[in-house]
């Protein structure tokens, strides 16, 4: 099928994600710092003061790998917890979306941080709440003489970690534009800081990660180039089923980099089975009445929290525990 070409159901796809992309981007432009603090208070107000009750509370979090947005946002609810609730929140570093779902299974930690893709609809694995977008990137050197994904056919790419959320979404995003991973093109995996590094020295010719934007990771800015990824979004709902979101990069988010669309991926606090609902209803606690201290200054503006985004999980439904605290809040 041309990759230009829409079904009804495309069609529909696509005005989804648009959709929800440009009330996420209608309601952030209008966030300021002031304006995020303020939202955050009166929502702390109207819930009134901590109802976490609970016995302490001891919870291993998976994350992923230092200096990303999985586990920086780990650190500050742990640091919110300590200081407004009587759960401990451990953040445990790991590679990612896909390795955190098996420990979860595995009993061997009590919540994750994971892609909302990587994430099988079936319950196993409630959602506390929504947290934050995903922006998956695709990045160039400047002189590269690639403009779009369709000529990363027969280069060198770097996915990022194995067990990483990002790897995966981004497997699906190149196998839909119909180049298969390891036959088209070279995959290789480094944690981001390396890759980085790998394409400055032109060891890769592009690099694919997803995070927040401008990423934290970069320790020094590098000019690169993004690819433009909007032409994908529709076609990989159509691939996979899950329905990806449009989302706008703006101009110099790294330097000399212009403004692209790219493909949005929504974060996803997820519960174990084994969990208790009182420590279940502390963490979405902690997400309503601390949402200014989660949300890092460099990405306000871009990332928010409150009760309509909490709760927009999508297929993965909310846990019990989580629901009957945000409805209780808000009716």
């Amino acid at each position: 099928m041309d990759e230009h070409s829409t079904t009804g159901e495309q069609r529909a796809g696509r005005s989804r994600s648009t959709a929800r992309a440009a009330a996420h981007r209608g309601f952030t432009k209008k966030v300021s710092r002031r304006g995020a603090l303020t939202l955050a208070a009166v929502v702390a107000a109207g819930l009134g003061a901590s109802s976490c009750s609970a016995p302490e509370t001891r919870i291993r979090l998976g994350t992923a790998q230092p200096g990303g947005q999985f586990h920086e946002f780990a650190r500050a609810l742990a640091a919110a917890a300590q200081a407004h609730s009587r759960i401990q929140i451990e953040p445990v570093v790991t590679e990612g979306s896909l390795t955190n779902l098996r420990l979860l299974a595995n009993g061997e930690i009590d919540a994750a941080l994971t892609l909302a893709d990587a994430v099988h609809p079936d319950g196993r694995a409630p959602a506390i709440g929504r947290v934050y977008e995903c922006y998956i990137q695709v990045a160039v050197r400047p002189a590269s003489p690639i403009l779009h994904l369709t000529d990363l056919r027969g280069r060198r790419v770097d996915l990022g970690l194995v067990g990483s959320g990002s790897a995966a979404t981004g497997e699906q995003l190149l196998r839909t534009a119909g180049l298969t991973p390891g036959v088209d093109i070279a995959v290789e995996h480094r944690r981001l800081a390396t890759a980085v590094q790998a394409l400055q020295r032109g060891e890769v010719d592009a690099i694919l990660w997803g995070d927040e934007v401008p990423t934290p990771a970069f320790e020094q800015p590098m000019r690169l180039r993004l690819l433009d990824l909007a032409e994908w979004v529709a076609p990989m709902y159509q691939g996979s089923g899950y329905p990806y979101d449009t989302l706008s990069v703006p101009a110099s988010t790294y330097p000399g980099s212009a403004a692209v669309d790219t493909v949005g991926v929504p974060t996803l606090l997820l519960a174990s089975a084994e969990l208790a609902d009182h420590a279940v209803t502390c963490l979405a606690e902690l997400l309503i009445n601390q949402g200014d201290l989660l949300v890092p200054l460099h990405t306000i503006g871009f990332q928010f929290l409150d009760r309509r985004w909490l709760v927009g999980t999508g297929r993965v439904p909310l846990h019990p525990a989580a629901a009957a605290y945000y409805r209780a809040g808000h009716g």
